[in-house]
Order: C-alpha cells, then structure tokens, then sequence
C-alpha cells in the first residue's frame, strides 16, 4: 500500500549554492540544505550535487511520502521535457536535460521552471503577490529578473523566455551589458554596479567633505562595499548611500514602466537581495514608475516588497510538484 504523500523537494539551483528543501503542500519549509554548485566543473558535477542533496534530504524523509521535485534552474528552460539551455555562469551548459537525469536518479516526477519564474510563483502563491491576480515580480540582485503572472499563471512566451526584463534597455547608447547590449538595467543598478559605483564616487570625493559612513561599516577596505553595505549606510541617514539608492529606484522605475505599459499591469512585487533595501528606495521606484506609464495606468500603480526572501526559490520550485 502506497503512504500518503505528504511533500515535495524544492531545488533553488544557482551558480555557487544548490539550496534544496521539504516543502509541505502548505508551502512551509519542513528541512534545508545548501551545497556548492561547482558550476565550473560542467553539468555532470552539478547534477551529481543535486543528486547528492536530495539523497541528503531523503535520509531525513521518506521518500515515499514525496509527491515529486521540482527545481529552478537559470537560462531559458524548455517545459515541455525539462532541459536548461545557456544558464549564465555555468561552464559548458548549453543544452541539458536535467529533469531527465534527475527523475532516472530517483523514479518520481520531475518539474523544471526557470528560477526567476519560481520565485514569482512562490509569491503568487504564498507571499507578497497572493492578493493580487495579475503583477511583475522583480528579481533586483546580482542582476536583475523577472516573472510575469497573468490571471494567477506564470506568462513563459512561445519559447519560455518571457520576464528577461534586466535587458530592457533605457539608453540605447549606454553602458555595455554582459549579455552584449547596451543599456540594459541591468548594467545600471545590478549589484556589480552599484558596489562599483559607490566605490568610485567615496575615491571621488574631497579630502574636506565629511567621512561617508559606508567607509567605517567596510572598515576603509572600499573592495567590501556590497549592497547590503549601502542599504546599511542609508538607514544611517549618509547622503552618499541615500543618493545611491534613489538613483537606483529611479532608474528602475523608468524600466518598469515600459514593462507596465507593454503588458498593462499596475502591480510589481519586488524580491532578491536588494529588496531588503530601505523603504524610501521602493517610494523611489514607484515615483519614477508612476511618472513614466501612460495617464490610465498611473493611479493602479503599486510597488510591493516580496514577502519570502531567500527561501522564494525553494518554495516556488516546490509549488511546481503540487
């Protein structure tokens, strides 16, 4: 007789962490587990510390009781037989058939969604975006993503790669993207930039201005400035920090604006590392939002801190088993 199934697994998989969990069909986080990635090592060293994870995670919780796994994975993937093709930062990944390799790894189903796409689904499910049909959410960290949901969905496009809104570009002129564009927001306020520009502005700056605070919270060694560093600083009141962060909400907002228009949404959700970033820095995003979209769109217009944080990944790639 078969034992009622009572879970799920979760892979939230990135290019230095795989970090996996039992997920309740509640979407409450029974168990964890973080391993390095070794993305640089090829996609067989990278399935065998998947594998390796959820063997972990099995030992702990009946397999039996599992209803099936799901994993987030970076680049575009294909729905229709699980493979992940040109995931960034992962060495000789250009087409893989992960949840192929994984479901002949332990014979239960296998579901595969993007990792951006996950963490949407996570909030539209259990998080920040759950009263809301249709919104953006916006993944602001080393980079910037996104997933779009439409009447409670996920929006994928014909070939799975809808959402990519880090490469919209707000100056076709502009700073080179690493994608090999130009302009993109992403090259404007991901976290790269921003730590390198706050880098550049502190050397800048006259021996009589006053000390930002920034300098003390690195202990002067400018190469630890990170965004959470920044965020830090600002809620301290240093105008070098606040100046910073506005800046980055504006140029946001400016981005999400032709989004809004394009697919005539009022609703934006947003989640990663940055989103810990002080409340003005949203009331930044939605002025500059708010004066960008077109006249009917402009009194709906919302901009929503993502309720889940870290553990978005994990239980939006869950949510694709249940």
């Amino acid at each position: 007789m078969t034992g009622k199934k009572t879970f799920a697994i979760g892979i939230d998989l990135g290019a230095t962490t795989i970090k996996s969990g039992v997920v309740d069909k509640k979407g409450k986080i029974i168990d964890q587990l973080t391993v390095e990635t070794r993305a640089n090592k090829g996609p067989s060293t990278v399935i065998q510390h998947i594998v390796f994870s959820v063997r972990e995670l099995f030992s702990k919780h009946k397999q039996a009781s599992c209803c099936g796994i799901g994993i987030g994975a970076p680049g575009v993937v294909r729905i229709e037989d699980g493979s992940v093709h040109h995931p960034p930062n992962f060495s000789g990944w250009t087409e893989v058939a992960l949840a192929k390799a994984i479901r002949n790894a332990f014979s239960v189903p296998v579901f595969i969604e993007n990792d951006a796409n996950c963490a949407a689904l996570a909030e539209a499910k259990y998080g920040a975006g759950y009263e809301f049909k249709d919104f953006l959410f916006v993944v602001w960290g080393t980079g910037i993503g996104g997933g779009i949901i439409l009447d409670r969905k996920i929006y994928r496009g014909p070939h799975g790669g809808a959402g990519e809104i880090g490469h919209l570009s707000i100056d076709y002129n502009g700073r080179e993207c690493n994608c090999g564009s130009r302009g993109c927001i992403e090259a404007y306020i991901g976290q790269r930039y921003l730590s390198q520009r706050t880098k550049e502005i502190l050397e800048g700056r006259r021996k009589d201005q006053e000390p930002s605070k920034i300098i003390e919270l690195v202990d002067g060694n400018l190469e630890k400035i990170e965004p959470s560093i920044i965020a830090e600083a600002a809620e301290l009141d240093d105008p070098v920090a606040t100046e910073i962060l506005e800046e980055a909400g504006d140029l946001l907002g400016s981005a999400l604006a032709s989004v809004m228009n394009i697919l005539d949404l009022r609703v934006a959700v947003i989640g990663g590392g940055i989103s810990a970033a002080p409340h003005f820095v949203f009331k930044s995003v939605e002025k500059s939002l708010r004066a960008r979209v077109l006249k009917p769109h402009k009194n709906g217009i919302r901009i929503v801190r993502a309720k889940l944080g870290n553990s978005a990944g994990i239980i939006g790639a869950a949510s694709l088993v249940f």
